[in-house]
């Protein structure tokens, strides 16, 4: 079980890797061009070299891509629609020339079409994504927070999405994401309760379809439907129920990335790794 942060890509691409570094990460995560689209800074064969370069200075385990922001699979508008088929497909190769494990990304919203159109609409674009494609980063869904009618909210959705008889064969694997989830209404505040969660996702959709976690509290509460990270420890699931999820032997081989706000992400980082050293004496689940 590895930590991190999601960090900076300021400069150039091959300085994330420095910028983990300097937070104490072991693991992080990255955009590879603005989350808000515009201008895609260069990805080739000698950015690749010098970013797994710095990754090896920088003493970083393991690398993840985010897609953007502006990702929606179920939009009515062709264009977004189209766009995000595309960024989504050009992120997995860049992801893939990079060097990092996992690409995540948000599936959009319902809101246009409705659930049933945008759920066809939704498989489409994931099958044109992932036909034929040959590189090495694993494509991930990230849980959602239930906010309006966001897709991925809960985990008979994302078990609906991955196991569909198109898309199954891909093998697509999910990002947890401890605020999402507790915003969904999945209980993480306390060892009963997190067992209790991790028992419905084995039974849903299968632990190992479990490749990575995000690490944020909450500053919003319980069922709230509502994205709203907070630092560890300071929100409402709290150090008892990040000190379960840790101890959970179930989870061991789950790297967890933070992202929370940079005034104190090394604190949080300090923390997790404080939880994790107790944890290993202590081992539960």
């Amino acid at each position: 079980m590895l930590f991190g942060a999601h960090v900076s890509i300021a400069g150039g691409l091959p300085n994330a890797p420095t910028n983990a570094a300097r937070l104490g990460c072991e693991v992080f995560q990255m955009f590879t061009r603005s989350p808000q689209g515009g201008w895609v800074p260069p990805c080739d064969e000698a950015v690749a070299k010098e970013f797994k370069k710095n990754l090896k200075l920088a003493k970083q385990k393991e690398c993840y891509v985010h897609t953007p922001y502006f990702i929606n699979f179920a939009s009515a508008n062709p264009r977004v629609k189209h766009a995000s088929v595309g960024v989504v497909r050009q992120e997995l190769e860049r992801a893939s020339i990079l060097g990092a494990k996992y690409l995540m990304t948000h599936l959009g919203s319902y809101k246009d079409l409705g659930a049933k159109k945008g759920y066809t609409q939704l498989v489409e674009g994931l099958e044109k994504i992932l036909n034929g494609y040959k590189g090495t980063a694993k494509f991930l869904i990230e849980m959602s927070a239930g906010t309006g009618e966001i897709i991925g909210d809960t985990f008979e959705e994302i078990a609906e999405i991955i196991f569909h008889p198109k898309l199954k064969k891909y093998g697509i694997g999910v990002c947890f994401d401890t605020q999402h989830a507790f915003a969904s209404g999945y209980d993480l505040r306390s060892a009963e309760a997190v067992g209790e969660t991790l028992k419905k996702f084995d039974k849903i959709i299968g632990l190992e379809k479990l490749k990575l976690s995000h690490c944020n509290d909450s500053k919003t509460e319980f069922a709230s439907r509502r994205d709203r990270h907070e630092h560890i420890g300071d929100g409402l699931i709290g150090l008892p129920g990040f000190s379960a999820l840790l101890s959970d032997k179930r989870l061991q081989k789950i790297n967890f990335v933070l992202e929370t706000e940079h005034d104190k992400v090394g604190e949080d980082l300090k923390t997790l790794k404080k939880l994790r050293s107790l944890s290993f004496r202590t081992p539960k689940g």
